[in-house]
């Protein structure tokens, strides 16, 4: 496996090379991305994994400068599942001019659940992702579902501006025995949080559950579980069941169907959602 710090050395690297797929993260690598590097070496003959904590989505009074960042670790998880390439840029090689002008701002969606609290979040996920694609040019890009909303976003932006990178969403890796989804963020949660932290799953999956017994007042589900989980501790950000393709709110006509949530225990902002189809 060969590491890469510039654009220049990136595109001398895949120069005459095919099938390559793309793995984006902000590093501090855990058994989700290493699933995605895993279903990526199926597809593809080389996969790239960048690691970069991108500045430019994260807003006033987040996490930027604590995030955490193991770059060693990660170049060595990367390879025992076999990615061929480690692009590991830095700020400036993203972003070499002092005021970056030009960005992809997403529609009405980016405004919507995580974008009511994080207005420039997607804005700045979309930019980065479509350096990335431009400067590495794989044939597919893996993402997983845990951030739907992103995933969905990424896939507007794709086809809407004709990228030619197809974009492949993969099931949330989860704890096996609470559910939990797997995110860096998750170590920020004390002892306590962590035995709580399940909880958001399991109210999603109540939410699921409902839905396919046949009850389909999506608000009034979605409110009894906000109430249970704020009685529980939890400051909930949103809960909402929406439509699978676009992300606006379901009907009682839809079938592809997910629910989504997000809600802070403590400072820790956790995400989850659950897909499934009627």
């Amino acid at each position: 496996m060969i590491q890469l710090n510039t654009i220049e050395e990136l595109h001398h690297w895949r120069s005459n090379l095919k099938n390559i797929a793309l793995v984006p993260t902000m590093g501090n690598l855990h058994e989700g991305h290493l699933n995605l590097i895993r279903e990526a070496k199926k597809k593809a003959a080389y996969v790239v994994v960048s690691i970069f904590v991108n500045p430019t989505q994260f807003g006033e009074n987040e996490d930027f400068g604590t995030y955490p960042r193991t770059l060693a670790q990660d170049i060595e998880k990367a390879e025992q599942v076999g990615a061929d390439a480690i692009f590991s840029p830095s700020v400036k090689e993203m972003y070499p001019y002092i005021e970056q002008t030009v960005w992809v701002t997403p529609g009405e969606i980016s405004t919507q659940y995580c974008g009511k609290t994080r207005p420039i979040h997607f804005r700045g996920v979309a930019t980065v992702v479509a350096k990335l694609l431009n400067i590495v040019q794989p044939e597919w890009a893996f993402f997983g579902k845990k951030d739907f909303q992103q995933l969905v976003i990424i896939k507007q932006m794709v086809e809407q501006l004709n990228f030619r990178t197809s974009i492949i969403g993969i099931d949330t890796k989860r704890d096996e025995k609470t559910g939990l989804a797997l995110s860096s963020r998750n170590q920020y949660l004390n002892a306590q949080q962590q035995e709580q932290a399940p909880q958001l799953y399991q109210a999603l999956l109540e939410i699921k559950n409902h839905i396919l017994n046949g009850n389909k007042n999506f608000n009034e589900l979605c409110q009894k579980a906000i109430k249970t989980l704020s009685k529980n501790g939890w400051d909930v950000d949103y809960i909402e069941v929406a439509k699978q393709h676009n992300l606006q709110s379901a009907t009682c006509e839809d079938k592809d169907l997910v629910v989504l949530g997000a809600a802070k225990l403590g400072s820790t902002r956790l995400i989850d959602n659950i897909d499934f189809s009627l």
